[in-house]
């Protein structure tokens, strides 16, 4: 059975940077695509980045492009997501996500403030 558990947010200033990483138990994780998710308070969950199992492959929402990096680290079960220029429409919890043939996993979620 597939854990993982999310840490690194916390409150930010804006402008401000954060390094969210995700640890993955279970022996699919190097097959797997990983992925940030985030709900914000009153709104769905949406996608935020995915990686595909070699890291050859990332996708962004619109929204991260060009702030947002998505990164693996398979050797070590390890998925993070480097936050940069962050503003307060960032704010939300952030969950990770592993996609696999056996089907999915989330995390319980970390808290990413944005405010001054």
């Amino acid at each position: 059975q597939v854990q993982l558990v999310e840490s690194g947010g916390d409150l930010v200033q804006p402008g401000g940077s954060l390094r969210l990483s995700c640890a993955a138990s279970g022996r699919v994780f190097s097959t797997a695509t990983m992925g940030w998710y985030r709900q914000a308070p009153g709104k769905e969950r949406e996608l935020v980045a995915t990686i595909i199992s070699n890291g050859s492959r990332k996708n962004y929402a619109d929204f991260v492009k060009g702030r947002f990096i998505i990164s693996r680290d398979n050797s070590k079960n390890m998925v993070y997501l480097a936050m940069n220029d962050l503003n307060s429409e960032d704010t939300a919890v952030y969950y990770c996500n592993l996609h696999s043939p056996w089907g999915d996993a989330w995390g319980q979620g970390t808290q990413v403030t944005v405010s001054s």
